[in-house]
């Protein structure tokens, strides 16, 4: 006859096991990261770099962003056209939530969550979207007339949008026209280099940094006057990200293919060092503080974790194979 001790141990240890299973709690911030190799968006403790719970991110993962509340993540399902989905993940409770079927626009790729909404590019239908999770429909969609629409910036009034339009070798900036009484926008097409993916803007607000993958070159554009100022003459080949830190004094850049991150002077767009990283990589996302910058690594299967005071590497997460696209989930 089985004692109740045993019972009761028996509970206990079944317990503990489906607690395993479901991984961790989710920390405020997390880090969170793709994995295309897997399939996977990994909720990662940014304190102590340990992976604490694994969603299923859809086919061809490639960006992700959190909501406000960072409860929600959203993961552009990509493959150069052949998906029309945003997968939804709840990340406290860490699962699959249903799917945002975009119907004709095929292709999301660059995301931002503003003002309760998700902003997407769609590049098989050229064109700028947004989402609205409470009415469960896209509400706004706007056509850029350019080809391959894959990174998106959106300003924190919502008056402005950057767009990067790579096989066009274009960027667009698309403001709101002021004095109508309907939401219309004004497109000004500015030509850069081959190949524009990787770009922000400036913490000013006053600059738009272009990578150039296919030259080589990053183009930097005057905002105001809406044209290329300078380009610099990078050696960032198959440039893919490009991130300003917090302070606006350093811009990163990841290339697919080189094994260096490299590292410029936003003042004098001089370089300021090339860090050894690895064989490649995508996804760069910086800290709020700007102490530290992650950098995924695909071809070797991490992400790279910097020192931006020593521009050091320090150390290394296994988030799953060929890691992209990056994020921070922050809970008010």
């Amino acid at each position: 006859m089985i004692s109740h001790s045993r019972i009761a141990l028996a509970l206990l240890m079944a317990l503990i096991g489906a607690a395993a299973l479901c991984g961790e709690d989710t920390p405020s911030p997390a880090l969170l990261v793709l994995s295309k190799g897997d399939l996977s968006l990994a909720i990662v403790d940014p304190a102590t770099l340990r992976v604490v719970g694994r969603v299923p991110s859809g086919p061809d993962p490639h960006e992700v962003i959190a909501s406000a509340d960072g409860k929600i993540a959203y993961i552009s399902n990509y493959g150069g056209g052949a998906y029309n989905t945003i997968t939804v993940a709840d990340i406290i409770a860490q699962k699959s939530l249903p799917v945002i079927d975009l119907g004709p626009l095929r292709g999301p790729h660059g995301l931002v969550f503003l003002d309760g909404k998700l902003w997407f590019t769609a590049e098989g239908a050229k064109v700028i979207g947004r989402y609205d999770p409470a009415a469960k429909k896209i509400d706004w969609v706007l056509g850029t007339g350019q080809n391959r629409t894959h990174m998106v910036f959106v300003s924190e009034d919502l008056k402005t949008i950057v767009t990067a339009n790579v096989s066009s070798g274009t960027m667009s900036i698309i403001e709101e026209k002021k004095g109508t009484r309907r939401e219309d926008w004004d497109e000004t097409v500015v030509p850069v280099g081959r190949g524009p993916e990787g770009f922000d803007v400036s913490p000013n607000g006053k600059e738009i940094w272009v990578a150039n993958a296919q030259d080589g070159t990053v183009s930097i554009i005057d905002i105001a006057g809406k044209k290329v100022v300078r380009t610099l003459a990078a050696n960032v080949k198959s440039a893919n990200r490009l991130k300003f830190t917090p302070d606006g004094r350093l811009v990163l850049i990841s290339s697919l293919s080189g094994p260096d991150l490299a590292v410029f002077d936003a003042a004098t767009g001089k370089t300021v060092k090339r860090i050894k990283i690895g064989h490649g990589a995508a996804g760069i996302l910086v800290e709020s503080g700007g102490a530290r910058a992650f950098v995924s690594c695909g071809p070797d299967n991490y992400v790279a974790v910097i020192d931006l005071k020593t521009l050091e590497v320090t150390g290394h997460i296994d988030a799953g194979k060929n890691p992209d696209g990056l994020a921070w989930a922050v809970r008010p």
